[in-house]
């Protein structure tokens, strides 16, 4: 915030003045009711939620707000209305939304109103509340004062933790899905190690010697920083992995504590400390496609586990899994599959190297005989060039028939409009990538459309799609009645450089 008018700002050569400076704002803006009704909450347990405008006592159905300019003192406050609901928080490089709705799916199974937020919006009972990026405090705020919620599933994004901390001090379940090399160079995050201590600040939200801490097992730097910092090792922890018979998840289960992963005959199986429970054959749900979205299973192993935290019965989550993904709208933009006049068409929101990577591998296991890998590329640009290199890079790996280059207008982030979509041609030519099987199309939209009309019987079209308004577009293309009709073999137009 500015300095007030006729205050100098601090000199940026002297710590001890910033300090000082910010700490004598801070005490003039102490609000002296605020700070009492806080600590009447913390004594008998209860969260307190406050933002510029408004204090929440409690959560969800029960929780009580007031604006900050009518606070009622401590004595007026109806505490014995007031009580916590089940909250986790959700967070980690990639698939956070999809655990996040997977856990929303499996409360509703289990007849709560559930309310969760993340990065497409704040829904409550399934209904949008709020659209758009909703990953950080406001979006924790917006469902925790919904009087409707039982159950709170929050995504906790990387960029709101540094930006504003964690809107809330407790919570019963903390999920780290994975790590990837995203964001580097951002708020001073230069490294793997960098981010998983940020990603575990989420650890600092569990009670002592309660709560769950869900990780990773098969994410050997999220481990060693769980083991290194003191909030995470000292945590209840839950392990989950794609192998039942990962060391790691062996080791604690001996110890007592709860995991969840495949075993040999492909079952996913939650270990807890007093039952194991069979939640079903992998290769039968929506989300798995047969099988072959192995990080959609990690993402269920995740969220069956966190929902066994938050008080879920087995049967429950089973069931969540049985039918999760069978319609679109379960969970839109993440992993969506369609028939396209008898090509495969995969809508995700990819949007890092293994993301992308994930994605390419389950094209590449849905790809037929004589079929065509088709790609859509784009990136926003708050990525340095290694990065938007590496991402070409991931693609050209899989070694597509075809890439539409766009651009992301909305996202630029600094960059010069054109800046990004030419480091991602220069790296794809110089991964080997033939030119004729390259172009541009800025335009996102007509970049998905050039992909469609190119399309053959047979051909997978993998398609990153960033902008909800244009998802939505595609999604109404893809769901006409003319889309799943095998097209007669045609020449289409052919690819060009630009």
């Amino acid at each position: 915030a500015p300095a007030p008018p006729g205050e100098p700002a601090p000199a940026s050569d002297a710590p001890h003045r910033v300090l000082a400076h910010f700490s004598a704002r801070a005490a003039a803006e102490l609000n002296p009711a605020l700070q009492a009704l806080r600590a009447a909450a913390a004594a008998r347990g209860l969260p307190a939620l406050a933002d510029d405008e408004a204090l929440s006592l409690g959560s969800g159905c029960g929780s009580s707000s007031w604006l900050l300019a009518e606070l009622p003192t401590p004595e007026q406050v109806p505490w014995p209305q007031l009580h916590a609901v089940p909250t986790a928080l959700v967070t980690g490089s990639n698939g956070k939304t999809t655990t996040v709705r997977l856990l929303a799916a499996m409360a509703t199974r289990a007849g709560l109103v559930s309310g969760h937020c993340s990065t497409e919006g704040v829904l409550v009972a399934g209904q949008p509340q709020q659209r758009g990026d909703y990953a950080g405090p406001a979006g924790a705020r917006a469902v925790l004062r919904d009087r409707r919620v039982q159950l709170a599933v929050l995504e906790t994004a990387r960029g709101g933790m540094l930006r504003r901390g964690l809107a809330l001090q407790r919570a019963d379940v903390a999920v780290v899905t994975n790590l990837a090399a995203d964001h580097f160079g951002e708020y001073g995050i230069e490294s793997l190690d960098d981010l998983a201590e940020v990603k575990l600040v989420v650890a600092r939200a569990l009670p002592p010697g309660g709560g769950l801490l869900v990780l990773n097992a098969d994410d050997a730097v999220l481990m060693a920083a769980a083991a290194r910092l003191p909030h995470a090792a000292q945590a209840r922890q839950g392990l989950f992995a794609l192998n039942h018979e990962h060391p790691a998840l062996a080791a604690l289960r001996r110890r007592g504590g709860s995991t969840c992963g495949v075993d040999g005959k492909g079952q996913l199986l939650l270990q807890t400390s007093t039952a194991q429970h069979a939640l079903g054959a992998v290769n039968t749900w929506p989300l798995s496609l047969g099988g072959a979205a192995l990080h959609n299973i990690a993402n269920a192993a995740a969220a069956a586990l966190a929902a066994w935290g938050l008080g879920l019965a087995a049967e429950h989550i089973a069931a969540a899994l049985q039918e999760f993904g069978a319609n679109p709208a379960d969970n839109p933009g993440r992993l969506e599959r369609w028939a396209w006049r008898g090509a495969t068409v995969l809508v995700d929101y990819a949007h890092n190297p293994e993301g992308l990577a994930q994605l390419l591998q389950v094209a590449r296991a849905l790809l037929p005989p004589g079929g065509r890998l088709r790609l859509l590329l784009g990136q926003a640009g708050n990525r340095d060039d290694a990065a938007i290199a590496a991402l070409a890079l991931t693609a050209a790996a899989a070694r597509p028939h075809q890439v539409v280059v766009k651009e992301l207008a909305g996202m630029l982030r600094g960059r010069a409009p054109g800046a990004v979509p030419a480091l991602l041609l220069s790296a794809l030519q110089a991964a080997g990538l033939a030119q004729a099987a390259v172009q541009r199309v800025d335009d996102e939209f007509s970049a998905i459309d050039t992909l469609l009309q190119a399309a053959q019987p047979g051909d997978v079209l993998v398609l990153p799609v960033h902008t909800v308004t244009v998802r939505e577009r595609l999604r109404h293309a893809l769901a006409a009645p003319d889309a799943a009709a095998p097209a007669n073999p045609r020449a289409g137009a052919a690819p060009h450089s630009p």
